[in-house]
């Protein structure tokens, strides 16, 4: 049997100087660029030739089944994720789908991308430097009983905590009740620190307590950092020292 090719690209936070060699190589020989709607928009950006084949948020399994559908057509296909393609991205749910296809098999290949969590690290200055949590505040595939759990582990064990899609219309408290847990384990001066709309116009970066976070309003467009017991603000910087001995450098 054909096996046709798919490729997950994570094309990183949007702009061109973001994304990895890979992730162009492949999205440029790809025929179709297939994903949701915000995100094509952004790589229509720098491939404005390329056929483009979208869908709305919610709409992950018809996404993907399109395009594995236009791959057995032939066609080299990419589905662009932001970030990573695995990390909260569409990887997983493609294998699971592909799984299923009796004939003319499509070949996944995934390429990485850099992730929010890497991106908007940078920009705050350094504060994921150890051992950290990626958690996502989003109750759509998650229970919310599960995510506080997480929550309380993460912030009891003192991992550096970060939060994708923190607050949306629907979910405008969620931000809220994540710093109330959090705060049941680390004092209101904890630095913390967001960035909206990461190499995107609009692009925001702000230093500040867990106190003043608890009370900030964010949107899906925002990835939100928790420090560490040792994270500090040096000079306007969110910096998680690593455990180096300063007096013997």
């Amino acid at each position: 049997m054909a096996k046709e090719m798919l490729y997950l690209v994570g094309f990183g936070p949007g702009s061109y100087e973001g994304m990895t060699i890979e992730a162009e190589e492949c999205l440029r020989k790809s025929d179709v660029i297939v994903g949701y709607s915000v995100y094509t928009e952004l790589v229509k950006k720098i491939f404005p030739d390329k056929e483009y084949q979208s869908t709305t948020m919610g709409r992950e399994m018809e996404r993907v089944r399109m395009a594995i559908g236009i791959a057995q057509e032939g066609k080299e296909v990419a589905i662009v994720c932001s970030g990573d393609s695995v990390l909260y991205g569409m990887a997983g749910l493609a294998y699971q789908l592909a799984a299923g296809q009796k004939e003319r098999k499509v070949e996944i290949r995934v390429i990485p991308g850099v992730t929010a969590a890497m991106s908007g690290s940078a920009l705050l200055g350094a504060p994921l430097t150890h051992d950290l949590c990626i958690i996502s505040l989003s109750d759509l595939l998650t229970p919310w009983e599960t995510i506080e759990k997480r929550l309380a582990c993460a912030a009891e064990a003192d991992f550096e905590i970060v939060f994708y899609n923190p607050s949306s219309k629907k979910r405008a408290g969620y931000l809220k009740k994540a710093c109330e847990i959090i705060l049941q384990y680390r004092t209101e001066q904890c630095v913390c620190g967001y960035v909206t709309n990461i190499a995107r116009e609009g692009e925001y970066v702000r230093v500040l307590t867990l106190k003043e976070l608890k009370d900030t309003q964010t949107d899906m467009f925002t990835t939100v950092f928790i420090g560490n017991s040792q994270t500090q603000n040096i000079e306007g910087r969110m910096v998680t020292p690593r455990g180096y001995r300063m007096n013997e450098m």
